[in-house]
């Protein structure tokens, strides 16, 4: 099953050529059965990214444009009258699928982005007071722009946390961006791409996954973790349960893409910046600036020692 993962992650290194980093947090968040957030400039590769990812899992992929008139009926669906029935008939929206790209999820009002709240937290849709299960797998990858830009919504925290990771592809080295400029269109090479694994596999692989042991050592130092975001005053708010549940989530399948059955503190780690990067704000300037990302990171992990 690593093997084949492998393989999938190889493929997609074909396209999204010197971004393994990011290619391996794509499967460890998809192991998890977790979804993604990718914050970067436009241009970069992130919807090329997504759609590779479900072309080599064999996924059906759809994708939806986020912009400030869509609606959220135009994401989940809607009920129409049929006039010959006498009822009203659900008509499914893009978001029945198994791997959905809410590009430039930002660029919604905040009304259409809690839409995939839901969705993206019980795997189902309520509408007209039904409950309507979306297919297993399902894995949401979202792209923002950022904040900084014209006619974007910032993402609530009730939103944010609904990712298992954030993650950045950034620009590319000289030697991969050279590579881009020099071959082939990565579009047409996507059309190329054939399924490596089966969405039975991936399956299988998130069992496996959440079968990984966690120590009582590690558990403590994941609570350390939490218990230090929410009592040392350096940030507004301290991670919450959901956030360490997703914290053990990603390094049991960082683990299990290692070959181990059993999670170390350099998983957590190495998961860590992606989990929390995103959940942490500072509570207050240093430096006459404020801090963010992997420097908050960077002082919890200092912070907190392995026991």
């Amino acid at each position: 099953m690593r093997d084949t993962l492998g393989g999938v992650a190889a493929q997609i290194g074909s396209v999204i050529v010197g971004k393994e980093a990011q290619i391996r947090a794509c499967l460890t968040c998809l192991l998890a059965g977790g979804h993604l957030l990718i914050e970067d400039a436009p241009g970069v590769g992130k919807t090329t990214l997504a759609q590779a990812l479900a072309l080599s899992l064999g996924l059906p992929f759809r994708r939806i444009q986020f912009t400030a008139d869509l609606l959220p009926s135009d994401v989940i669906g809607v009920s129409v009258f049929e006039r010959q029935s006498g009822h009203f008939v659900f008509h499914p929206g893009p978001i029945f699928c198994e791997v959905l790209l809410a590009d430039e999820i930002n660029r919604a009002s905040p009304k259409t982005q809690s839409a995939l709240l839901e969705a993206m937290e019980e795997g189902q849709v309520s509408v007209d007071g039904v409950a309507r299960p979306l297919p297993q797998p399902f894995f949401v990858i979202a792209t923002q722009n950022p904040l900084s830009q014209i006619g974007t919504f910032p993402l609530p925290e009730s939103q944010l946390d609904r990712f298992l990771m954030c993650i950045s592809l950034g620009y590319p080295d000289h030697a991969a961006e050279r590579a881009l400029l020099a071959g082939e269109a990565r579009r047409d090479m996507l059309k190329s791409l054939t399924p490596v694994a089966r969405p039975a596999d991936l399956l299988a692989a998130q069992r496996e996954t959440k079968r990984v042991f966690v120590s009582g050592a590690l558990l403590d130092y994941v609570q350390a973790l939490l218990e230090h975001s929410r009592t040392s005053g350096r940030y507004a708010e301290g991670l919450s349960p959901r956030a360490g549940l997703a914290l053990l989530a990603a390094a049991r399948a960082w683990a299990w893409l290692d070959g181990r059955d059993h999670t170390i503190p350099e998983d957590v780690q190495n998961v860590l910046p992606a989990v929390v990067g995103h959940r942490l704000h500072a509570s207050q300037r240093e430096g006459g600036r404020a801090l963010h990302g992997r420097e908050l990171v960077a002082q919890l992990v200092k912070a907190v020692g392995v026991p």
